[in-house]
């Protein structure tokens, strides 16, 4: 009993080009492509010259214009367009019809519009030979019932060996499969011309991988910025309320509300400038901090009760955007390591820009018993935003602290 289903899959599977759209949608596209070289035999007039020379009339004849054709841009879209549609039916980037690879933009080079035209050219001598046979195909199978329709067809179309025979009809169940065998082997043909002669150049594809990486660098950048603000305003908020309860003091309550009121309100703005930015929303991001608010920052540290010594020389509003931003970002990933692996422990923090670079110098106590932070995201993205910038970032423990040490250029 399970050996007939089997069987009766091996008979189906050379029925099955037979049975699928694709097959005729294939076959429209090459008869389309073919209908211009039709055309110009109906204008030039090939009925009363030799087969040679009538075919190489319907094969040559339309290249000039289709050279014209692949000249204009936007060519090689349309096509695209129709090729989709028509040899690669279905929703594409899927496991059962992955897309076909091909371009997505208008010929930019003279190289690509170069491929457009033998894609033209080749698409409407593949759809000729497809019409030619399909139609003699046909007229054959008809001609083959009959003695009237085999002597028509000799004088109308091709010369036949002989007379027409009885058993030639037996012939019609041999001649209809290898007429779609063809059409579909025609069809399999140029859709695997399409990829190689419709992708993008490897210059487009270069272009797009690197947007792709662009993208990808961009959704990391704006992870880590989520850690260090929504970490830093997190870390402050639970100490600074932690710090208030044992405290019991309404003046000491009042100040950790306020600065877990700043730090969140903080952390709201930056949360709503990256969800912005994921969006692509038209309306502007709001502005990123740099280290010319560094004393806002180290404010904020303080109200949760760390005891922060600040040394800030240089015009740090002289620093670049992107290494102030960064340099703002390193210096609080460093205070919110601080606040959640020591706790209110005393902290040095030096930031001092020059001619040299901007060097950032982040140092506390280690109590006694803690264990120094460990290789996690934070350390992590500190390291990574030093080298993006060309920097360096040294991080461990010496004499019964932790030390942070970052050095930047900035030219």
């Amino acid at each position: 009993m399970n050996g007939m289903p089997r069987l009766l899959r091996t008979l189906s599977r050379p029925l099955r080009p037979v049975l699928r759209s694709v097959t005729y949608t294939r076959w429209l596209h090459l008869f389309i492509a073919a209908t211009l070289a039709l055309l110009g035999a109906f204008v030039w007039g090939v009925e009363d010259v030799p087969p040679v020379v009538s075919y190489a009339v319907l094969a040559l004849g339309p290249v000039p214009l289709l050279g014209v054709a692949a000249a204009i841009p936007a060519t090689r879209l349309l096509e695209t367009m129709q090729a989709r549609l028509l040899l690669f039916p279905g929703p594409h980037g899927t496991d059962a019809q992955p897309d076909p690879g091909l371009a997505r933009t208008p010929a930019d080079s003279w190289a690509d519009r170069g491929r457009v035209f033998v894609w033209l050219v080749l698409r409407m001598w593949v759809g000729l030979l497809a019409a030619v046979v399909g139609i003699q195909g046909i007229f054959l199978t008809v001609a083959l019932t009959s003695a009237h329709h085999w002597s028509s067809f000799e004088e109308e179309i091709l010369p036949l060996p002989g007379p027409w025979h009885g058993s030639y009809p037996l012939l019609v169940p041999v001649v209809v499969p290898a007429l779609l065998a063809a059409g579909w082997g025609l069809g399999v043909l140029i859709a695997a011309l399409a990829p190689r002669l419709l992708g993008p150049s490897a210059a487009e594809r270069l272009a797009a991988l690197e947007e792709r990486t662009e993208r990808l660098l961009e959704h990391n950048r704006l992870a880590r910025e989520l850690h260090d603000t929504i970490g830093h305003a997190l870390t402050v908020a639970v100490v600074q309320a932690g710090a208030a309860r044992a405290a019991g003091s309404p003046e000491f309550t009042e100040r950790a509300l306020g600065a877990i009121e700043d730090t969140g309100r903080e952390a709201l703005e930056d949360l709503e400038r990256v969800l912005r930015l994921l969006r692509q929303e038209g309306a502007p991001p709001s502005r990123r901090p740099g280290l010319a608010e560094a004393e806002r920052l180290v404010a904020s540290a303080r109200g949760a009760g760390a005891e922060i010594s600040a040394e800030i020389d240089g015009p740090l509003e002289s620093v670049p955007g992107p290494v102030s931003r960064e340099g703002y970002r390193i210096v609080q990933e460093c205070l919110t390591n601080v606040l959640r692996h020591a706790g209110p422990v005393p902290v040095r923090v030096r930031i001092a820009a020059s001619a040299d670079g901007l060097e950032l110098h982040v140092r506390n106590r280690l109590p006694a018993g803690a264990a120094p932070p460990g290789p996690g995201g934070g350390l992590r993205g500190i390291r990574e935003r030093a080298a993006l910038l060309g920097g360096e970032a040294v991080a461990g423990p010496s004499d019964g602290e932790w030390r942070v040490r970052v050095t930047l250029p900035i030219q």
